[in-house]
């Protein structure tokens, strides 16, 4: 009976075969800003040594024809019956990217939110991103640093402990982000079981997540994302966590960029699994551009071990940005500082934010990576109010290019020097020319 059965599935097996086979921009722009237009980098501008994988066409023969000459079929005078088999279509190994800085949820947004949708413990953020919406849709990669954590095991809360209600995370989702980092300073404001909700929330959301992980195993098991033929892996490192530290038996982990073992071992790691590195920095001084110590020692060191493209947040506070040499003669990327994006600090200099754009282009021969039409596209976090105790409204964040005279005045801090020839001054001293791009 042994023998039937598995002659009777060697068959099934054969049968099931048969039929499946088938340049460093330090720059600085003194002249009036204007809307720019698109202008190409020279694609020759690489950060990648060669990494690629061939694609190849594996199709056999269909083994389930009879060799009896009777049973083939006779052959057909219609043209289109002769045309080869459709090959599957070859990527285009392009990829458009996007990132933004942090999305910091004050009390002022979400209690926005939750008057707008008409019902206590229920939110609508429609029109807090409503203005930028179109710049995000669209990209192959987009990428948000969510510096407040999405759960709803404690109820909302804001500054100095934050807590938002996942209905932020439906937001970011539909807006277009496909990953989300967590590295950041506020990631232990609530605890492992905040941790935990979140993670896993964002897992239901089908959106990729990394900075901070639920256990050492998914620590170590670095998060992937192929595009278009091109292959990205995701790192995340905090420089601190406001002096809060999970309880000794939590499983949730995380890597500080002072752990530099840890951080080299992961990165190089990374850099043998993808085609392009993106390690997400939450490093810098808060209200400051300027770039202190550890940003301008920590960075290269990544670019050494393996980083492609770096995404600076933290400071509330924009900086520059640049290309850096690798040792093989190609280069890397970095935005050191991307400022917020959604927010109501009450400062004139975190109200400015960028977001960072570029092409990424995989040559498939050579498998090196370059990236193409580098942009910094400046954002502001407005809202309006008549005091620091009353309620503050319209929270609501526009590119730059239409921020019009009326919202300045408008502007909670316009009070406070808040202007359009500040905003001005500050992109022109901070963000190389070659990168702005008001629009």
């Amino acid at each position: 009976m042994k023998g039937i059965k598995k002659k009777i599935a060697a068959v099934l097996f054969a049968a099931v075969i048969a039929m499946t086979a088938s340049g460093c921009g330090n720059e600085i722009y003194s002249g009036p800003l204007k809307k720019s237009e698109d202008s190409s980098f020279d694609s020759s501008v690489t950060s990648k040594h060669d990494s690629s994988s061939a694609i190849t066409d594996s199709s056999q023969a269909d083994s389930s024809k009879q060799d009896d000459p009777a049973s083939q079929p006779e052959p057909s005078s219609d043209p289109a019956s002769s045309e080869e088999p459709s090959q599957p279509d070859e990527p285009s190994y392009k990829a458009s990217l996007l990132c933004v800085g942090d999305n910091l949820i004050h009390d002022n947004i979400y209690l926005e939110a939750e008057k707008k949708s008409g019902q206590k413990g229920k939110y609508d953020f429609t029109d807090a991103y409503k203005p930028i919406e179109d710049y995000i849709k669209g990209n192959d990669l987009a990428i948000v640093n969510q510096e407040t954590i999405v759960t709803d095991v404690v109820a909302p809360t804001s500054y100095p402990t934050f807590a938002s209600p996942k209905a932020v995370a439906d937001k970011v989702k539909s807006l277009g982000f496909n990953a989300v980092s967590m590295c950041n300073n506020h990631v232990l404001d609530k605890g492992e079981a905040a941790i935990q909700d979140s993670l896993q929330y964002w897992d239901s959301l089908g959106v990729l997540h990394y900075g901070v992980y639920a256990d050492q195993a998914d620590c170590d098991n670095i998060k992937t994302m192929e595009i278009n033929g091109i292959k990205f892996a995701f790192v995340g490192y905090m420089e601190h966590t406001n002096g809060l530290s999970l309880p000794a038996g939590s499983k949730a982990t995380y890597i500080r960029l002072n752990e530099e073992e840890k951080v080299k071992a992961q990165v190089q790691k990374a850099d043998k699994m993808a085609d392009v590195v993106i390690v997400s920095c939450h490093y810098g001084t808060e209200i400051s551009n300027e770039l202190n110590a550890q940003q301008k020692t920590m960075t290269p060191k990544l670019v050494e071990w393996g980083a492609d493209l770096i995404i600076g947040t933290q400071a509330h506070a924009l900086s520059t940005s640049e290309y850096i040499d690798k040792a093989d003669g190609t280069k890397a990327f970095v935005f050191y500082g991307l400022g917020n994006f959604l927010n109501t600090m009450d400062d004139k200099n975190s109200v400015i934010g960028l977001m960072g754009k570029l092409n990424v282009v995989k040559d498939k021969d050579t498998g090196k990576i370059a990236f193409e039409n580098v942009k910094c596209i400046p954002v502001i976090s407005h809202f309006e109010g008549t005091s620091w105790e009353g309620e503050w409204t319209n929270c609501t964040i526009y590119p730059y290019a239409k921020y019009t005279d009326e919202l300045f005045a408008k502007h909670y801090v316009a009070t406070h020097g808040f202007t359009r020839s500040y905003v001005d001054s500050v992109l022109s001293t901070y963000v190389p020319k070659e990168f702005l791009s008001i629009e």
